[in-house]
């Protein structure tokens, strides 16, 4: 299991060496070279993720009946806390994609119109009602669970 923990833990700190790396001696590189850098990373990240969840789901049937003799969660509650995470995560997400354009609209409309400023509030609220909506659809599914 330590192994493909590493599977996974490698191409994130490599793309953290390199951005540091970069940071600290810039010089110009290829689009090409970035992108297949990156295009590496995720593919070994893949990778270990798909080795992960082969072998390390036979490692965790295998462990459920000595975690249920041990009173902890089993397999089917930990699948149903991530799924109830689900919703808050994915909303987040969606309202900070949302939140980017009308952000920075609402900065020019300002900058130009400072009486502007509630409109854009307003929208903005509108936005971020989203991650609400994932958050309240988390909090009545742990209720259920």
């Amino acid at each position: 299991m330590t192994g493909l923990i590493a599977c996974l833990v490698l191409p994130v700190a490599a793309t953290l060496g390199a951005g540091i790396w970069l940071e600290l001696k810039p010089r110009r590189l290829s689009a090409a070279w970035l992108k297949g850098g990156l295009l590496a990373n995720v593919a070994l990240f893949g990778l270990g993720l798909a080795t992960v969840m082969l072998v390390g789901v036979q490692d965790v049937l295998a462990a459920e009946p000595a975690a249920a003799a041990a009173g902890g969660i089993t397999l089917g509650q930990g699948l149903a806390l991530l799924g109830i995470g689900l919703p808050t995560g994915l909303a987040a997400i969606a309202a900070a994609l949302a939140l980017g354009p009308i952000g920075s609209a609402a900065l020019a409309v300002i900058a130009e119109k400072p009486e502007m400023f509630g409109r854009t509030l307003v929208y903005m609220g509108l936005a971020e009602g989203i991650a609400i909506y994932g958050l309240v659809m988390s909090i009545l599914l742990l209720g259920k669970l």
